[in-house]
């Protein structure tokens, strides 16, 4: 009797193995080490993704960590280049009995009432002309010249001007801010009015609703987005425009504050102050986030 053998399945189950030896001949020939190393990394990569405050906080000490060495180990000019102690210590001085003879709390007042008015006036006005420009082409022509010439200009430009007219209060602060950052918010309001879809408009009238409603309900809400991220940007440059305004003529603030200290040759002192700044500005930033987030729910998920 002549047996016939299938061969199929062994050449299958032979597939198989060597389909199953092919990792373990690729980490051989790379090494255990190495396999181990790349599975160290890519969980700590992993962890970092799902806990942003750990990214967070090696950010934040890789760059602590790097100052720290360039200060003593490659400068070591404390004067020039001061460290972590240093600066710390200069906060600590400030937060204690302040500098020029004003304390560090009145400062941070005098800056963050200044910038508050400033950026909400500038948030006030140029969300309501952002649109009008959008639903009037008069009201566009009439005000859009004066927006184009207005940009190119640097608001310290007025700062002088300011000076002269109204004296070195809080008064010509306020109005560089405003000055500054108007712009920014009228270009974002008007960008996010002209990307609403037509269609969603068409629908709210086929709905019954007036011209107001649809400026309310539909247009104005589907342009928060972006009016949120022109405040984002606004705050940043309201806090440049209010240092650089503090820098020239002021009696308080924060950039008084950097001026005075550098006129004494005080860096660490400068650079805690510079600290002071970026923390409040992150902390402005955050609330600004904070409000869009509750306001504009939807934003990234549509």
């Amino acid at each position: 009797m002549i047996m016939v053998v299938d061969a199929t399945p062994v050449r299958d189950g032979l597939a198989d193995r060597d389909f199953a030896h092919q990792p373990e001949i690729s980490d051989r020939s790379h090494g255990p080490g190495d396999a181990r190393s790349t599975s160290s990394v890519s969980n700590v990569w992993q962890l970092a993704t799902r806990m942003p405050v750990l990214s967070w906080l090696s950010s934040i000490v890789t760059v602590l960590a790097i100052w720290q060495i360039a200060a003593q180990l490659i400068v070591r000019r404390p004067s020039v280049f001061p460290g972590l102690t240093e600066i710390v210590g200069a906060g600590l001085a400030l937060a204690g009995k302040g500098f020029g003879g004003q304390t560090l709390m009145s400062d941070v007042l005098a800056s963050v009432a200044r910038i508050g008015i400033g950026f909400a006036l500038a948030v006030l006005l140029g969300v309501l002309i952002g649109f009008l420009m959008t639903v009037s082409r008069l009201f566009s022509r009439l005000i859009d010249p004066w927006l184009q010439f207005v940009r190119p200009i640097p608001p310290l430009a007025y700062i002088p001007l300011l000076i002269v007219w109204f004296g070195i209060g809080a008064t010509p602060k306020i109005l560089t801010i405003v000055i500054g950052t108007i712009p920014v918010i009228i270009l974002g309001t008007i960008g996010g009015a002209k990307a609403v879809p037509l269609d969603m408009v068409r629908a709210a009238q086929c709905l019954g609703a007036s011209r107001t409603q649809v400026l309310r309900h539909v247009i104005f809400k589907a342009a928060l987005p972006e009016i949120f991220t022109s405040m984002r940007t606004g705050i940043g440059i309201a806090w440049t425009y209010l240092v650089a305004a503090e820098l020239i003529a002021a009696r308080s603030g924060l950039g008084w504050l950097v001026q005075n200290a550098a006129q004494s040759l005080s860096v660490s002192t400068v650079l805690a102050a510079i600290v002071i700044i970026g923390a409040l500005g992150y902390v402005m930033d955050t609330l600004i986030r904070i409000v869009e987030n509750l306001l504009v729910p939807w934003k990234g998920k549509l």
